[in-house]
């Protein structure tokens, strides 16, 4: 194609682009309109408030953003052009100008190869800058041309330096993640992603498609996104407004499970044991042996009338409820519900009438049938439940040992359940035991990421929240800090309630430099997981690192590389134990460096210092790594943390350090 022709068509794409960008305009206002006359359209109230909920979501689905490209895609199917963008766009006839990138035509973009071009003849790329069309790259399918990772606009797309939260990859999604975006909303699918191969992308576009394919139906029952921390959780915040899905819950586990202040703090020892899935057991044993066998009658007056229950029917009544694997409050109510209808079947026997409602609801609350469930079916709540195995551990019998009840047990014990002070661990026992008392909503969809850190009672606490829907379980074993973390998916899926669901491995890394993932990957064998090495398809970035003689210079060398960092384009992120935070936070300051944590999300200093606890999920383009030996002894899992911040860097790695590096890196250094 020569220059001019070239041009021509340049400028032909780039009227398009306006174009579709007019009509989309167009489609707003007219939602606009018809949300501003909603309340005079609807017949009544309530469903003007609905139309105007239903309008008002239509209205900031159809916002525009001038910086994002509204397509980056064409294809050519039977002489037909099809422009693949992040939401459906028609004009005025409506006619599509760009399709949705989740449409079923849209997948060939994604899966067309020479080998199946899907009767794809041309598979068109647009490069931009700051939303305007800069560039255009074909591959023609039917002509045996296809260039895969090799592409131009491709690779500066997965390369391009990044500032703020993380964004879409709906332009750059590969057939293997497109397979797993488009798995099907019954399908519970586990993705163990090593680094950089675009896992939490990868949640976060099927919870998109799946939304598109099932509006209604998951509108109605909800899509909850669950993260590691709330750092996490604004970085990836964007991902899915920028896709037009605007009402996904998202929720860290500790968010998810508050019913009460955390005013406690437990010993590592109390934690431990609180996490361990045998509280579960604890927690039903403990509750189930409050119940009792009747052995008085109930006897009711009713005016003239006297009715009896002997204890034989009384009997009957709970053993049935029990039987039936009720939720706690449940089985109680039922069992209240069947003497009162025993009742209810002697007045009709003895009057020839139907008592009233009013009847009903005041046999449901007379002494002598209160009495009988308070000693039958005792009421309780979740608090007290737990309030009751934390000052009597030894109700636990031989499913804790002596050790472990002594170290849950609270020497001091509350007044009342009200002044009780509960830790983060004793919220998760709370909620345990709320599930056996009510049933929990169900989520239609739950994507969980860092799930390898995942405790058994974190992850049941997931599961009562995603019973009658699917998940999408994102992690890396190797990534594993926390105490309990997982060595095995198995596991972990059998907590959640989803034992059979597919693991799916990613290996090839797009964003983490090769020599990067290098370096990272001599931590596997010390690891403790059998997971397949990343491997990385950039053979761009750097890598150094830094030793440095005196100690004393160890935060003054960590300035000259943040000072040499930012000559480049994109976020810098210097990563340190949690302890050395706030002095490299104020040293920076005191050089006239701007710097943030990654939880000041509205911060524009392209300078973030980042608690190693935090750092996972995160990615920067620039990361200097100061001093490992004290990531690494700052925690038993000191190793794996380190792994998690060595891959953080998408473009360059520094690491800055004093003391020795670890065994396994000291190869690297050489």
């Amino acid at each position: 194609m020569s220059t001019f022709d070239l041009d021509t068509e340049l400028s032909a794409e780039r009227r398009h682009l306006a174009e579709s960008r007019a009509a989309l305009a167009r489609m707003r206002g007219r939602a606009e309109a018809l949300f501003s006359a909603g309340a005079e359209v609807a017949g009544d109230p309530y469903g003007a408030e609905a139309l105007g909920r239903t309008l008002s979501r239509r209205v900031a689905e159809l916002a525009d953003d001038p910086t994002t490209p509204l397509f980056f895609g064409r294809l050519d199917i039977e002489e037909e052009n099809y422009y693949v963008g992040r939401r459906h766009v028609t004009d005025d006839a409506g006619e599509p100008m760009v399709l949705d990138w989740r449409a079923p035509l849209s997948r060939s973009f994604y899966r067309a190869s020479v080998r199946d071009p899907q009767g794809v003849a041309t598979r068109r790329r647009f490069g931009f800058v700051k939303g305007e069309l800069t560039s255009f790259e074909d591959e023609h399918l039917d002509r045996g041309e296809e260039l895969g990772t090799s592409s131009r606009i491709l690779t500066a797309e997965i390369e391009r330096p990044r500032v703020g939260p993380m964004r879409d990859i709906v332009a750059t999604i590969q057939p293997e993640q497109d397979e797993l975006v488009r798995a099907e909303l019954a399908d519970s699918i586990c993705v163990q992603g090593a680094p950089g191969t675009g896992k939490t992308a990868v949640g976060l576009h099927r919870a998109a498609y799946l939304l598109y394919l099932h509006r209604e139906r998951l509108r109605r029952s909800g899509v909850l996104i669950v993260g590691p921390n709330t750092a996490f959780l604004s970085y990836i915040s964007a991902v899915l407004p920028a896709l037009g899905e605007i009402e996904v819950q998202q929720a860290t586990v500790d968010a998810l499970i508050a019913r009460q202040p955390v005013r406690a703090v437990d010993t590592e020892a109390a934690t431990l044991v609180k996490h361990d899935v045998r509280m579960a057991e604890v927690l039903r044993r403990v509750l189930w042996s409050r119940l009792a066998k009747p052995t008085e009658p109930i006897m009711v007056s009713d005016g003239s009338y006297r009715w009896r229950i002997d204890p034989e029917p009384l009997r009957r009544i709970v053993d049935e409820a029990r039987r039936e694997g009720l939720p706690y409050a449940v089985g109680r109510e039922r069992v209240r519900a069947r003497v009162v209808g025993l009742l209810q079947r002697q007045s009709e026997y003895r009057t020839g009438n139907s008592p009233s409602e009013t009847w009903l609801r005041k046999m449901s609350k007379i002494a002598p049938v209160t009495e009988f469930l308070e000693h039958a079916w005792p009421a309780v709540t979740p608090e007290a439940l737990v309030v009751e195995i934390l000052v009597n551990p030894e109700s636990s019998g031989e499913l804790l040992s002596p050790g472990e009840q002594d170290a849950i047990r609270w020497t001091k014990p509350p007044k009342t359940v009200k002044s009780a002070k509960f830790s983060t661990a004793d919220l998760l026992l709370i909620d345990e035991a709320a599930g056996l008392m009510e049933r929990e909503s169900s989520f239609g969809h739950v994507v969980v990421d860092e799930a390898q850190d995942l405790s058994p009672m974190q992850a049941r606490a997931i599961a009562r929240r995603s019973e009658h829907g699917s998940i999408t379980l994102l992690g890396d074993l190797a990534q594993g800090t926390a105490p309990w973390a997982a060595a095995e998916w198995r596991d972990t899926l059998g907590h959640l309630g989803k034992p059979e669901a597919k693991v799916v491995p990613l290996t090839v890394g797009f964003r983490v430099p090769a020599a990067v993932v290098a370096l990272a990957n001599r931590l596997l064998p010390a690891l403790a997981v059998n997971v397949p090495e990343a491997v990385s398809l950039r053979r761009d970035g750097d890598l150094s690192i830094i030793p440095v003689a005196d100690a004393a210079q160890l935060d003054a060398e960590t300035l000259v590389e943040v000072t040499a960092a930012l000559e480049h384009e994109g976020s810098v992120a210097v990563i340190a134990a949690d302890a050395a935070v706030d002095r490299l936070r104020a040293h920076l300051a005191a050089a006239g460096i701007e710097n943030a944590t990654p939880d000041d999300v509205d911060s524009e200093a392209r300078v973030t210092v980042v608690p190693a606890t935090v750092a996972k999920g995160l990615e920067y383009d620039h990361v200097i790594v100061h001093e490992p030996a004290d990531i690494v002894d700052a925690e038993s899992r000191g190793l794996n943390r380190l792994y998690v911040v060595l891959t953080r860097a998408v473009s360059r790695l520094s690491v800055v350090h004093a003391k020795g590096l670890p065994e396994a890196l000291t190869p690297a250094a050489a």
